[in-house]
């Protein structure tokens, strides 16, 4: 089969080997993929991952291990991305997000779905709506990544919440918090990084017309070193950081101001994905709209590269 591989470097191969399924397995063919900011981190040496990158997919059910899965078959499903050991008491207590053991669909121990197949354990699996097209069930696990912050932010006192990033998973969270009431304001660098925001129907402004100590609750969802540092910066005294992105910072991080300023981090990672869904299914988060390329999964190295161009939102792969 094709995928994209990552081993000394991202390379497109044609001779691995479909997956093999046995027990509570899966087998699925990979529909369109999507390339997330984690992917370009990785590609960049984030987490030191060998294998076939990639964990956004929606695809078809053409296989299972044990035949009481079979109701499985060609459903149509999304994934979600951690496989746990099932024993330890994180599994058996909170799910398999936190499982010392565990693997992750692209990014640890597990070949991804930039590639004409994976395989994924059933209780992985979620089917997909059929008022959910494609092009919006592929955006299910980030839409279920921003979810999460709405739940980490739910027992918290409602005030005003910044996000820094306008990007793929910035806007994302800007919206799920501005459905569920938040007043949200959107944070970009440059102004027609909030042209899409605006369309949102989202308020906007640049990050550094932002005052220092302005913001109880801040989302950092850009991706990089700087944003984080921003959402250092215009956070007040006492007030609440989520950091939501992951990257490979090749500069040290000034942290003084969350010991002076007595700040509370928050991380968040991935989230609920029948409730994303459910949100998917009602037409409130217009994803498509981010859509910015679809590529080939032979041309999935000029994908990468156009993906990590500033600007750029959403690329699709289709094997």
């Amino acid at each position: 089969m094709q995928a994209l591989e990552l081993n000394s470097g991202l390379q497109y191969r044609q001779d691995k080997p479909i997956p093999a399924v046995c027990g509570d397995e899966a087998l699925i063919r990979v529909k369109l993929a999507g390339i997330c900011a984690t992917d370009l981190e990785l590609v960049k040496g984030y987490a030191g991952f060998s294998g076939i990158i990639g964990h956004e997919f929606v695809g078809l059910v053409e296989a299972v291990g044990q035949e009481k899965h079979r109701h499985w078959l060609n459903k149509r499903v999304v994934g979600s991305i951690n496989i746990g050991c099932g024993d330890c008491e994180d599994c058996q207590s909170d799910g398999p997000e936190h499982c010392s053991n565990r693997k992750v669909l692209g990014i640890r121990g597990h070949d991804g779905a930039f590639a004409d197949y994976l395989r994924l354990p059933v209780g992985n699996l979620f089917l997909v709506p059929d008022q959910v097209p494609d092009e919006e069930a592929v955006f299910t696990e980030p839409l279920a990544a921003a979810v999460r912050v709405l739940k980490q932010l739910a027992p918290l006192p409602v005030k005003p919440v910044a996000v820094i990033g306008p990007g793929r998973l910035g806007l994302l969270i800007a919206k799920v918090l501005g459905l569920a009431g938040y007043d949200v304001e959107v944070l970009g660098r440059s102004a027609n990084s909030l042209t899409l925001p605006k369309h949102w129907q989202l308020k906007a402004e640049l990050i550094l017309n932002v005052p220092a100590n302005h913001y109880d609750y801040v989302v950092d969802a850009s991706g990089q070193a700087s944003g984080f540092s921003q959402a250092l910066r215009i956070a007040k005294p006492r007030g609440t950081v989520v950091l939501k992105s992951t990257f490979a910072a090749s500069e040290p991080l000034d942290l003084s101001k969350v010991v002076v300023g007595e700040l509370h981090i928050l991380g968040s990672r991935c989230g609920p994905f029948d409730e994303a869904l459910v949100l998917l299914q009602q037409g409130n988060v217009p994803v498509t709209t981010m859509v910015d390329g679809r590529y080939s999964l032979k041309d999935g190295e000029v994908a990468l590269r156009r993906a990590a161009q500033p600007g750029v939102r959403k690329i699709l792969l289709q094997p």
